[in-house]
């Protein structure tokens, strides 16, 4: 009798969520009054409000973009791989 292979491990949702966390958490702190950080993690509309809240203003509504930035980077980045995942990714969180 031939025994079958094992089967391949399932892929592992929490390594896409630490990349994910990683450059949304930097790009939140660094660049956030672009909304860049909601476009990594899928999040158009929210990206998209951003992103004009700060062109239309000439910058005036990006300070204020960028403090939200800033906010969302540091709980980004302080939550776990598990926990980021269950509320990002599975859960669509959109603002902080």
């Amino acid at each position: 009798m031939s025994q079958m292979p094992p089967p391949y491990p399932a892929p592992n949702p929490y390594s896409e969520a630490a990349s994910k966390k990683l450059a949304a958490g930097l790009c939140a702190i660094l660049i956030g009054s672009f909304g860049i950080h909601k476009f990594i993690l899928g999040y158009t509309t929210p990206g998209v409000i951003m992103l004009l809240v700060t062109l239309l203003t000439c910058g005036i509504g990006g300070v204020v973009m960028h403090v939200i930035g800033i906010i969302e980077g540091v709980l980004y980045l302080t939550k776990s791989d598990e926990e980021f995942y269950r509320t990002y990714i599975a859960g669509k969180k959109e603002w902080f």
